[in-house]
């Protein structure tokens, strides 16, 4: 499988916000914020891996993601805690999250697949 530019920008967004969730765990234990990150994990690897079944159902493995980072985008918006100061506090990093979910939605939309 040929990875296209779209393609790593969604690679880029989705494993920076994984990665953003999950650095929340040691910090925060098994909240679902912190977990959050292994969902994008998962949907990413649904995305890219070379499985039949996740292939066959490329567009609903689309959807998934994209609809799984609005509603974690949604969330942060409703129930966040919108306190900025640039270091790394859990507040800090929701907004550096956001800001990779932006550049995921952004691949995502790109690569979108023809129905």
């Amino acid at each position: 499988m040929k990875i296209t530019g779209k393609q790593y920008l969604i690679l880029l967004g989705g494993l920076a916000t994984a990665l953003l969730h999950l650095s929340l765990f040691p910090r925060m234990g098994p909240d679902p914020i912190a977990l959050n990150g292994l969902g994008y994990l998962a949907l990413l690897g649904a995305y890219f891996l070379p499985i039949s079944f996740f292939q066959q159902k490329h567009n609903l493995v689309w959807w998934a993601l994209t609809g799984y980072t609005v509603l974690t985008f949604v969330l942060w918006i409703v129930m966040g805690d919108k306190t900025f100061v640039l270091d790394f506090s859990n507040a800090a990093i929701g907004y550096y999250a956001k800001a990779s979910e932006i550049i995921l939605l952004i691949g995502l939309w790109s690569d979108k697949p023809k129905s």
